[in-house]
């Protein structure tokens, strides 16, 4: 299941739940950002049922970028039960997007 396109409007919705869930907040202009797009697809099929993965459009969806003191893009953050769990700032390749979230997850 590739990664899901989430809004400022169903953010909390997205990452409420008990499985964890990866966003990439992101920017259509974010070059490293559209490099990772791939392997964070290929990753959420990878992990299909053990995480989820949704995509955060910061120039559309200011508010939650916001809200979560994002800074620079690509930014990764892992939620469980709603919460951060962990954060990783710049583009990473599919090996270190899948160990990053088995190490935190």
């Amino acid at each position: 299941m590739a990664a899901e396109q989430i809004t400022d409007d169903n953010f909390d919705e997205a990452i409420a739940g008990d499985t964890p869930v990866v966003v990439d907040f992101w920017a259509e202009w974010c070059g490293p950002c559209k490099q990772m797009a791939p392997h964070l697809d290929a990753v959420a099929d990878e992990l299909s049922g053990q995480i989820k993965v949704a995509k955060l459009n910061v120039d559309d969806n200011p508010m939650a970028a916001s809200k979560f003191g994002v800074r620079g893009l690509p930014t990764l953050m892992l939620f469980k039960d709603g919460k951060v769990a962990s954060t990783h700032l710049g583009a990473m390749s599919k090996q270190r997007i899948s160990d990053w979230i088995k190490e935190n997850a």
